[in-house]
């Protein structure tokens, strides 16, 4: 394979490497960002003796949503398993947040 061939074979290719790191890179600051607002949150109902039923529901419907996204890539059973898994926590937490501002079971 020579030079003119290669150089045409990255030019087909539909991804370009550099704007796929700059992806992983700003993803990468995404998470600890949510991560560090999450735990911001959490301490914060945890000292004024809040509910964390809705920073639950959000982490785990991130989480799962995340692992499904790996999952569609690598077939791993394990995402299947931690995507199945967040999203039905994901619900629950979101299910008890709704029951609780609207006093039902009260």
């Amino acid at each position: 394979m020579d030079k003119n061939e290669i150089l045409k074979k990255s030019r087909e290719a539909k991804e370009d490497e550099g704007v796929a790191y700059t992806e992983d890179r700003g993803r990468r600051y995404g998470v600890i960002g949510f991560c560090s607002v999450f735990i911001v949150i959490m301490l914060f109902n945890l000292f004024t003796g809040q509910n964390n039923f809705v920073p639950y529901s959000m982490f785990f419907a991130y989480m799962a949503a995340e692992a499904y996204g790996k999952y569609r890539l690598t077939k791993g059973k394990s995402l299947m398993a931690t995507t199945v898994l967040g999203a039905i926590a994901s619900v629950c937490f979101l299910a008890c947040h709704i029951l609780e501002v609207l006093h039902i079971g009260q």
